[in-house]
């Protein structure tokens, strides 16, 4: 208490000046309009530029929180994309003999033009690999969560592998970066060229990470540098027009080749993976079934 008794009398005088400034200045800003103006304008910008400094800080300390609503939100766009649906028949005979049979609740269901083909979930990824010739992704979401083996992974830009194997909680999911057996690919996908819908297949070549190369497109076909190469929809794992990659570079090796091998730069930055989405075909049994049948009849 002493010290601080000793401390007000040495500096009295100054804090009495600073008292008798503050006064002088209220009562010129109140009395003097223009004064008052100056003086609001500069605190508003004063006031500005800290509440801007706090809010990029507090932004922040919130990506994660930020980067999880955008996630959830794209989940929820691509659950309406129109590749995520099948046409159904809806001749007159039909809605006819519907209407007839059935209340109105009913008949509307029935008389949808569309029934969903593909279901997406969002799911963290917590381990990746790029650097090896097959590369395996970890993921947070397992059998509990509806993911099995043999689903579709897609990222925010386009394609990035098949689910492998799955726990309950945890899924591994096998890389579009595993490397090919050339000609008889083990892990290659069937591909479209997006302007002119020519077909091909993508596989990785095990050097860059970030190309791939599309085989058998035919020589007929007019290829441009940066033309965009997308899922073909023939598998019933990836929906139709899901980007792969695009046009680097391309040649026909021999003279007597029909086909151009294409190098493709991947839509998906595999080295900055965060979330993907899993993408289930819920038509996928009954056509797999389907197709086996028929081939046992062919047999």
């Amino acid at each position: 208490m002493r010290n601080l008794i000793i401390f007000l009398r040495r500096y009295f005088n100054f804090f009495l000046f600073l008292l008798l400034e503050v006064i002088c200045l209220i009562f010129v800003f109140r009395t003097n309009n223009f004064q008052r103006s100056v003086y609001l304008n500069s605190a508003n910008g004063v006031s500005g530029k800290l509440y801007s400094r706090y809010n990029d800080v507090q932004y922040y300390f919130h990506l994660a929180e930020t980067n999880d609503s955008l996630v959830a939100e794209n989940l929820a766009l691509r659950q309406q994309l129109a590749t995520g649906f099948d046409q159904r028949d809806t001749s007159a005979v039909i809605v006819m003999d519907t209407l007839r049979k059935f209340t109105n609740d009913t008949a509307r269901k029935l008389l949808s033009t569309e029934v969903r083909k593909f279901l997406y979930r969002e799911a963290k990824v917590i381990n990746n690999s790029v650097n090896q010739t097959t590369n395996f992704i970890t993921i947070r979401r397992g059998t509990k969560d509806g993911i099995r083996p043999n689903m579709g992974v897609i990222g925010p830009n386009g394609m990035v592998g098949v689910v492998r194997t799955a726990s309950e909680n945890y899924a591994v999911i096998i890389s579009l970066l595993t490397k090919s057996n050339g000609s008889t690919s083990s892990f290659s996908f069937s591909s479209r060229l997006r302007n002119s819908g020519e077909i091909g297949t993508v596989y990785w070549d095990g050097y860059d990470g970030g190309y791939v190369t599309m085989k058998d497109v035919p020589r007929s076909a007019k290829l441009h540098k940066g033309d965009t190469v997308v899922t073909s929809g023939f598998s019933a794992v990836f929906p139709e027009n899901i980007n792969i990659g695009y046009i680097d570079t391309f040649y026909t090796g021999e003279k007597a080749s029909t086909s151009y091998t294409i190098r493709l730069k991947l839509a998906t930055n595999f080295y900055n993976l965060q979330y993907v989405y899993v993408i289930e075909n819920l038509l996928r049994d009954e056509q797999t079934r389907l197709e086996d049948s028929t081939r046992k009849m062919l047999k």
